[in-house]
């Protein structure tokens, strides 16, 4: 049964070519979204702060700042998930991307049904209930349809970047609630609540992203249990995906660029790893409880 949260579901796309933007809101809208597009970036990340959306979609290369850019403004005012489009030869779009606070990447082009099944994947992860969004400009905002996906040619697919607005002032400091000492997940002096989505660090709470927060409790879970990188994938899709299709090499990669910033901000490398050990040509799992 839809609730009224379904029913005020927003995506934002920000895109310059109107011909895509056309195709990513009949593809979101036939998954319940109602769309907001945008043709530049200064006035993506205005639209991400106005409708507060669900999710939002950015093309790396559109006039102005990239997309890049755009993804660490959004990222560093809203919790919308993030969904980066990018060239199939520019791979390296999707490390920086993910670096910038993205949660997911489509390389194009990509066909319909998988842009589908990468927002449901991402539907079914752990997130703050957004706050209800204001009413969309006449014209910007689609109907919702049946969840169903019309076929759209592979050249049809994606070509944007974003954008340039100066970042809004950071909101206060919020402490989060203490768990019980029996919720945590603990190794060393690193301690993550699931529930509470609050890791500390020899009690310094440290800012992740819902990924990077993702990955270190299923890590924190399976203790010494190696964890390979299609693993890591699934587990990040809810493990919807049981066909390898959707595990490439770029997936892979994606993974390692998230396991580089969250090392990054655990304070350790992989070559001297206080928390998480790389097992060459398998995967990641938790260091020993002693050095």
């Amino acid at each position: 049964m839809s609730t009224p949260a379904d029913e005020l579901k927003t995506a934002v796309i920000i895109e310059d070519d109107p011909e895509i933007r056309h195709i990513l809101s009949e593809v979101l809208e036939s998954s319940g979204f109602s769309t907001v597009s945008v043709g530049n970036g200064i006035d993506g990340v205005r639209a991400v702060l106005t409708y507060k959306p669900l999710l939002t979609t950015i093309d790396v290369t559109m006039p102005g700042i990239d997309g890049i850019e755009a993804a660490k403004r959004i990222r560093a005012q809203s919790d919308t998930f993030i969904i980066m489009l990018t060239g199939l030869s520019d791979e390296a779009d999707v490390i920086a991307g993910l670096g910038a606070g993205a949660d997911d990447y489509l390389l194009k082009p990509f066909r319909p049904r998988e842009l589908r099944a990468r927002v449901e994947a991402l539907l079914r992860r752990s997130r703050s209930a957004p706050a209800t969004p204001p009413a969309a400009p006449q014209g910007s905002v689609g109907p919702s349809f049946p969840v169903a996906r019309a076929a759209i040619s592979a050249d049809a697919v994606v070509s944007a970047v974003g954008p340039d607005v100066p970042a809004a002032p950071d909101a206060p400091a919020v402490s989060a609630p203490a768990p019980a000492d029996g919720e945590w997940l603990v190794h060393r002096d690193l301690r993550l609540h699931p529930e509470n989505r609050v890791v500390l660090v020899g009690g310094d709470e440290l800012d992740l992203t819902r990924t990077e927060f993702d990955l270190l409790a299923t890590l924190l879970e399976s203790k010494r249990r190696v964890r390979s990188k299609a693993d890591l994938t699934l587990v990040l899709r809810g493990e919807s995906y049981v066909t390898s299709y959707y595990v490439g090499d770029a997936d892979k990669r994606a993974v390692e660029a998230h396991m580089t910033n969250l090392r990054r901000k655990l304070g350790e490398s992989a070559a001297n790893p206080r928390y998480i050990e790389t097992v060459r040509g398998v995967g990641y799992r938790l260091t020993a409880e002693s050095a």
